[in-house]
Order: C-alpha cells, then structure tokens, then sequence
C-alpha cells in the first residue's frame, strides 16, 4: 500500500477530528509535513466530506446496527465521499482505509466494518445517495434564514453549499487573462488553476477575490484623490481595489499578523497604503472622506468556501459579533467626515449581521441615510436590492456560473 494514499486520507481524518470533535476551524489547524500534493489532497478530501456529511451519514445508517465511535465513523464517512462524490475505484478507496483503519488503536477493531460497509455502499447506495437531500444547515442557522428567506431559498442555499467555489479574481483596470470568463461585476472567474501560476500573478496583475466581496468597494463610486479608511483590511482584497482605484487608502486590522498578509499583497501588486495595527474601538484617529468596514460577522455567506464553519461556530458567536458590529458602525461614524460615505458590509447570511444592522444605526443616528445602490449598475440583477437601499447577495444566485459567497451591503452618508 503507497504510503502518500494513507498519508493523504490520515491527514484529512486528523482535520475532521479537529472540526467535528475539537470544535476548531481548519484555519486553526497545524499543516501537516506532507508533500505539497498530499496536502492538497488531505485538504480536498476534507472538504468534500464536510460539504456532505448529512447526505454521507443517511447513506451509511442503513448498513450500521449502531453507531461506531467517531474516529470509525470518519473513516466511512470518508471512504464513502470518495466513491459516492469522487467516483473513486473501490479496491484503492477501501483497501486504504481499510489499511488505516488497522494502524490507529482506536480504529483497528472497526477494520472489518470499514472493509464490510464500504463494499456494500460502492455496489448498493448510488441510488440512494442521487435521492437524498443537501445537507441541512444546522438548527441556529436554519431557523433565522427560513424566517428570513422561506423554504425554496433556504433550500437553494443548501444546494449551493455542496458545490466547490470556483476561483474569481479580482483584476486592475484594463487587465484581462486568457481562458477566464468576465463576470458581469468585472471579476473574473475560473473553474480551478494554481494561483501562483497564473500569468499575471508575479506582474501584480489581480489578485483572488470571491466576485460578491468585490461589490462593496464599487459601492463607493469613483474614489480618485479621496481618503478612504478601509476597516478590517485583512487579507487586503479592498484595500487593493480602492487603491487601484486612486484612493489615498488607510488599511486598518487589530491583527498585526494578518496586515503583514494585506503588506505581502499590496507589494506583489505594486500598490500603497498605509496599514495601521490597532483596534478600531480604541482608535483615536482622523478624519476621512468615505470609509468602508466590512465588520467581522459569522461568515454564514461562506459555507461553500469553508463548509467546516456550521460545524464550530454557534448562536452564542453570532449574537456577540452582532453586538460588535453596533459598536464599530457607531465608532467608524466619528472618523467619517460630514457628508462622507460608508460601506457597512458582512459575508453573512443573516438579517440580524446585515439589514437589521443598518436599520437600527438609522435609528441611532439622526440624518444617516442609506443612498439607494442600483444592483443592475453593477452588473447584477434587480432581485439583489433590499428594501432598506442596500444590496443582499446569495450563495444561489448566478447557480449556473457556479453562485457567489453570500453578502450584505449598503451605503451610508452622514449628514
């Protein structure tokens, strides 16, 4: 047996341990000394497991007389993804796990069952897996979007969650790259490449950037010559854009480590800005034209990029975020010049991050208003608009292009 398969699928079942029973984010992880391909690989395979794992499970119950501990459990979850999602050759899939089934104390005495089981989904479940259903969002997500959106979209949104996100990138003014398809938002979008292969990428000419993150930034129009404080900065995707742009860009991030990252960016594209390592709240800083705070959130318009988050984050998180959100709304105002404009933005789902937010700093503050965004301007379509002037985007739109993160947006001026 080829020590790179198991390495690769014992790296990935070490990363759903830490996401289904530690309760850690794969970003929080430690990278694994694996090749560069097994990484990948381990990464992959992971993914696709936790983008399933409802479907993975209702296929694998049937054969089941109880449940076997987790770490058994992950190992069919896996083998079943790989042949049920993957198309997979049996014999590779099930000796493997099989083989690592047999070299883990907590595992070696389910071998047989792994052996048994998996034999029986490659020739008995394909039907099975065609019929069952999305994986369903967990009960504190579930519950608010089906409020807010009803059944069929929320359903929709499962949907979409299943499948990977292809690559966008964001590209400077009058940049275009071979084989990429142009949104009609001005990203451009690919079904899969090596980044750092690219042509352009060593020139500085884009950088990766979902098509819906890219919105907000064009909220603020033309920025020429303006001051823009750029909230939250990190990785530094708007920070590139309102300084490609021609803004006078002031990048700000709590996380010093992240801003090195936004740095890194900004010197492989040959822009500038000035990055600044600070917390908002206690910030005593300037005066700026246009402001654009894309406040930290529970990433629900995520998913589809890092299906580990319904796994680890809770409502508990949300309602602080939200809290958290008020409070930097409130104190990015202050550094907002008198007639200045704001993006508030999330990459949430949920009412309660996005239109409910601005709806209640409306009330706080006398004489905000939202200036009403025309989607279609954009380049989007009309049923993006919500009602309060803002833009709400979805991981359902543009299915047939492979969808978008989901968004929240709108623009603010101060009396």
């Amino acid at each position: 047996m080829p020590e790179t398969g198991l390495s690769a699928r014992r790296a990935a079942l070490d990363h759903l341990y830490g996401v289904l029973w530690e309760k850690r984010l794969l970003t929080h992880h430690s990278a694994p000394d694996l090749p560069p391909e097994d990484a990948a690989r381990a990464g992959r395979l992971t993914l696709t497991v936790l983008r399933h794992l409802g479907r993975l499970d209702a296929v694998l119950r049937p054969y089941l007389e109880r449940r076997p501990n987790m770490a058994v459990q992950n190992i069919l979850r896996l083998g079943a993804a790989e042949l049920l999602v993957d198309g997979s050759e049996a014999h590779g899939v099930v000796s493997s796990l099989v083989e690592v089934a047999k070299r883990n104390a907590r595992t070696r005495r389910g071998a047989g069952l792994v052996n048994a089981v998996l034999r029986k989904v490659d020739t008995e479940a394909r039907e099975v897996w065609q019929a069952t259903p999305p994986q369903k969002l967990p009960v504190w997500l579930r519950k608010p979007l089906h409020k807010a959106y009803g059944t069929d979209i929320l359903q929709a949104i499962e949907a979409a969650h299943e499948r990977p996100a292809p690559l966008d990138l964001t590209p400077k003014p009058g940049v275009t790259l071979e084989g990429a398809e142009t949104l009609p938002t001005g990203s451009l979008r690919l079904s899969g490449a090596q980044v750092s292969a690219l042509p352009g990428y060593a020139q500085g000419d884009w950088w990766v950037q979902d098509a819906a993150a890219a919105m907000p930034a064009r909220l603020l129009g033309d920025v020429t010559g303006q001051s823009v404080l750029d909230l939250c900065a990190a990785p530094g995707g708007k920070t590139m854009q309102l300084a490609a742009g021609g803004a006078d860009v002031t990048a700000l991030d709590i996380s010093e480590h992240r801003l090195n990252r936004v740095a890194e960016n900004l010197a492989r594209t040959q822009l500038t800005a000035t990055l600044i390592t600070a917390d908002l709240l206690t910030w005593e800083g300037g005066q700026y034209d246009a402001i654009l705070l894309d406040a930290p959130c529970s990433a629900s318009g995520t998913i589809r990029r890092h299906p580990d988050l319904p796994f680890v984050k809770t409502a508990d998180e949300v309602e602080a975020l939200t809290k958290l959100q008020m409070q930097m709304l409130d104190k990015a105002l202050t550094h907002l010049e008198p007639g200045g404009r704001m993006v508030f933005c999330t990459c949430s789902l949920l009412p309660n991050e996005g239109e409910n937010q601005v709806k209640a700093a409306l009330k706080r503050h006398d004489g905000l208003r939202v200036i009403p965004t025309d989607p279609t301007a954009l380049g989007g379509d009309v049923t993006w608009a919500s009602p309060e002037g803002g833009l709400r985007l979805r991981p359902d739109y543009w299915a047939e292009r492979g969808g978008m993160d989901g968004f929240y947006m709108a623009l603010l001026q101060k009396p």
